[in-house]
């Protein structure tokens, strides 16, 4: 018969295994994310060099046109109104001279779109970094915006609060990946279409950003349970349950604190406060 003290040391030996396994998978998730940093960091790096010269063309196309609209302008003063005039109309020159500018402009402002991207991917994607550096807030709340803009657009409008901040002593990618995580979370705990709020803010000790909804909200057990390995309150299939620890994890590492309020039905609000002076 098991005495009271091999059953409690069974269920000790239970709730051991079962920890080791939640720290390997994620460890096994961490490593996911860090290759995945890495594949985009060379996707990034391989598409500049083609955007590169492409814009650099961009820029050539448009002066030629200018100079070859000039021309055909120049060049048909010398030929009878009678002539020139069908010509102008059959190849719509009107239209085209009017037309034209724009079409290169809009060309032009795609690309430093797509440079954009680019250069914020690389940023965010340096999960290489493990080194503590000064870093601006700002910089990279603005970076994973634009990385999460496809997912939160037709979700939710973002509305940024900042304060002047001082610079954060932190590793910037990890940062951009808890911002990520709660970005993401934020726009699935939205039902229909609502409001992001990203607001900043700084004391003598602490700088802060918090990430807030109006989606549906958490209630006591749910709140209480957020931070637990694979526990997650979207559907199934939606989540893994293993942003937010990883992300408590993150901002621990960073000797910060991640906190959250929530009301059901009102929304959710996540609030990361790094320290000014970290120890070193």
């Amino acid at each position: 018969m098991m005495s009271q003290n091999d059953n409690s040391k069974d269920k000790q030996i239970a709730r051991l295994e079962a920890q080791l396994l939640m720290l390997k998978e994620q460890l096994l998730q961490s490593e996911k994310l860090a290759s995945l940093g890495q594949l985009a960091a060379g996707v990034a790096h391989e598409i500049n060099n083609p955007i590169g010269y492409v814009s650099s063309n961009m820029k050539m196309l448009a002066e030629y046109s200018d100079s070859l609209i000039n021309l055909v302008k120049l060049l048909s003063q010398q030929v009878d109104e009678a002539k020139r005039l069908p010509l102008l109309a059959q190849f719509d020159f009107d239209y085209v001279c009017a037309d034209l500018p724009k079409l290169v402009q809009e060309s032009e402002q795609g690309l430093n779109r797509v440079v954009d991207i680019i250069h914020d991917l690389k940023d965010f994607s340096h999960l290489e970094e493990v080194e503590f550096v000064d870093a601006d807030l700002h910089q990279g709340i603005q970076s994973t915006l634009n990385i999460v803009s496809n997912e939160l657009k037709y979700k939710a409008g973002v509305v940024k609060d900042f304060a002047a901040l001082p610079p954060v002593r932190c590793i910037p990618s990890q940062l951009n990946q808890v911002l990520l995580n709660l970005l993401v979370n934020a726009a699935h705990a939205i039902e229909q279409h609502g409001t992001i709020r990203i607001s900043t803010g700084f004391d003598d000790n602490w700088v802060w950003f918090s990430v807030s909804d109006d989606g549906k909200g958490m209630d006591e057990v749910q709140l209480g349970r957020i931070f637990e390995p694979f526990y997650t309150t979207k559907p199934k299939g939606q989540g893994t349950g293993l942003g937010l620890p990883l992300s408590r994890s993150i901002v621990e590492k960073h000797q910060g604190v991640l906190d959250v309020s929530s009301t059901p039905g009102v929304g959710n609000c996540f609030t990361v406060k790094l320290p000014r002076q970290p120890q070193r």
